[in-house]
């Protein structure tokens, strides 16, 4: 599998099985219906692990934009392999929201309230506050980007044998995921991704949704650039305590 596609293919992973959580939860008559943040925050973290598991061994499974940004901008990422990266992400993400659409077709049609519905897809802040929101999403994407830029295995020094963690190594990224959404998610829910929050949202426009109400396009841009300002910090942060 080449970068590209493995960027595809676990980004597919990541919002599908991410915003297939918000849709049990968020949806009428779903089993999972009405179960709460827990269960949404619990199933980011696997849907992260389950992308980065995949895509992993074959483009570091960055899955975000702004992971990849912020990596090129520490020096840990070529700059100029940057545009494929999100290409790819923003391709998996929007087939990935497409599925998690045609799966809980049924579930869409039961459900009246315009605002559940496109919460499946993408965020909005429970408290409308521009400045705080996009610091709010810039915080969890740094704490993301800079936990990742010091991931490390470990190393055995008897004749020089690597001992590394296999695809236990994607769990680092899952808990740092599930550990943002309990802390700072509650105010906008923790899209820390561009590709996240904006692919999914052009499903949702894209796709005939009955009463689907507003595409929140005024909000958009809040969890595009957050995120990225967060993960550019965290690589100047990380880089000038080196």
């Amino acid at each position: 599998m080449t970068p590209f596609a493995a960027e595809i293919v676990g980004s597919f992973l990541h919002i599908l099985i991410g915003c297939g959580v918000n849709a049990n939860v968020s949806l009428k008559n779903t089993y999972g219906s009405g179960s709460g943040w827990i269960v949404i925050t619990t199933g980011w973290a696997l849907a992260v692990y389950t992308g980065v598991v995949v895509a992993g061994p074959y483009s570091g499974g960055h899955l975000n934009p702004a992971v990849t940004i912020g990596l090129a901008m520490a020096g840990e990422f070529s700059i100029y392999s940057v545009p494929n990266y999100i290409i790819a992400q923003f391709i998996g993400s929007m087939l990935g929201a497409f599925m998690v659409w045609l799966t809980h077709k049924s579930h869409f049609d039961l459900t009246v309230d315009g605002n559940s519905k496109r919460g499946v897809f993408c965020n909005a802040p429970a408290v409308p506050n521009l400045g705080l929101n996009f610091l709010t999403e810039a915080m969890g994407t740094f704490v993301l980007v800079f936990a990742i830029l010091h991931f490390s295995d470990a190393v055995f020094t008897k004749d020089n044998t690597i001992i590394g963690l296999g695809s236990l190594g994607a769990l680092r990224a899952a808990l740092i995921i599930w550990a943002v959404g309990l802390g700072l998610g509650g105010p906008t829910g923790y899209a820390i991704n561009p590709a996240r929050d904006l692919g999914p949202r052009i499903v949702h426009a894209l796709v005939p949704i009955k009463n689907k109400g507003s595409n929140g396009w005024g909000y958009s841009w809040i969890p595009v650039l957050g995120p990225i300002a967060g993960g550019v910090l965290a690589a100047f942060l990380a880089g000038w305590l080196q």
